[in-house]
């Protein structure tokens, strides 16, 4: 056994002998493996650990696929627009959460915390979108119900650690793992895009930015991908900007917020409509009510843009920040 290792070892290690479930026994593997000192002295210790780690999860995995189809959480749409949080073990995407939202996502030193997907609402000026927590995405493991959470978000949000100097090959890892489940991750989707793949709009977001070797792994993480994708430097931690971040996201999802006006009285102002930029005059009557599109004649927009009381048609393209008269 190799020396100096502290007593907190010794002590989790005892708790593998009261451990009854796969999932309780990989944890406290992680929870030594975290421990452990790095240095060549615990080199062959480390190997044993993954070792263990890999077969328990082997047969975790081939359990699950005995198991029932289909996703095994199902997270209730809400908000704006649902976005689902990915990445590496130990990247922070449950502090991102917890920065973010008013939701509380287990933080720890070890990896594969996270056992189940967590949900917060994102506060953005007046509405809210949906973040969901989710567990890591490692080379030896990908929760079977995952991918299905993926393809039914609206996007991604791949958040790895700028202090990790693996974080290239954490991504590459994330971006095979998730080809193999017929899921690409693309920093924009083309129109009339032919492939055998869902294709899903991902922002990466560059967390623990507070770091010492944050700065230099950022510079290389925009060399290879700030051509395909949004990357964001973020501290979780820290939260200095995290209302930049906010209005990054927000913009990443190419939203608009479009208020309603009732004839002779003053805008509400209070719960915007909210739509994907291109959507039209016909687009907010449909969503208001089936009548008012089948009868609707015209409409009447003020905006920042100088339009004050403006008369448009149906295919009128809505702008952010108008308020829409609807004439039937």
């Amino acid at each position: 056994m190799p020396a100096n290792l502290p007593p907190e070892y010794f002590e989790t290690e005892k708790k593998l002998k009261t451990a009854k479930t796969i999932s309780e026994k990989i944890e406290i593997l992680e929870k030594l493996l975290s421990i452990v000192p790095k240095h060549k002295g615990t080199e062959k210790l480390q190997a044993v650990l993954k070792r263990k780690i890999s077969k328990l999860r082997d047969q975790q995995q081939k359990k699950s696929a005995t198991a029932r189809r289909g996703p095994i959480f199902h997270i209730e749409r809400s908000g704006a627009a649902q976005l689902i949080l990915i990445g590496p073990p130990n990247s922070g995407k449950s502090q991102v959460l917890n920065s973010l939202t008013n939701a509380y996502s287990e933080v720890a030193d070890y990896p594969y915390s996270t056992k189940k997907p967590v949900p917060g609402m994102m506060p953005f000026k007046d509405i809210k979108i949906q973040l969901i927590d989710t567990p890591p995405i490692g080379e030896e493991y990908i929760e079977p119900w995952l991918p299905e959470l993926i393809k039914l978000a609206d996007a991604v949000l791949l958040v790895v650690d700028l202090n990790d100097d693996d974080l290239l090959s954490q991504i590459d890892t994330i971006f095979q793992k998730l080809k193999e489940k017929k899921i690409e991750l693309v920093g924009s989707i083309k129109e009339n895009t032919e492939t055998n793949f869902f294709l899903k709009k991902t922002m990466i977001i560059g967390n623990k930015f507070d770091q010492q070797q944050a700065k230099e792994n950022f510079k290389i993480l925009k060399e290879l991908f700030e051509k395909d994708f949004l990357i964001f430097p973020y501290s979780a931690k820290e939260k200095t900007n995290s209302e930049e971040l906010k209005e990054k996201i927000y913009n990443f999802l190419d939203l608009i917020r479009v208020y309603s006006k009732v004839p002779g009285k003053k805008p509400d102002l209070n719960e915007p409509f909210v739509f994907k930029k291109g959507s039209t005059i016909m687009d907010m009557a449909e969503r208001i009510h089936k009548d008012f599109a089948r009868n609707l004649k015209y409409a009447r927009v003020w905006n920042k843009n100088n339009l004050n009381g403006l008369k448009v048609t149906k295919d009128y393209l809505l702008q952010e920040e108008d308020i829409v008269e609807l004439h039937i």
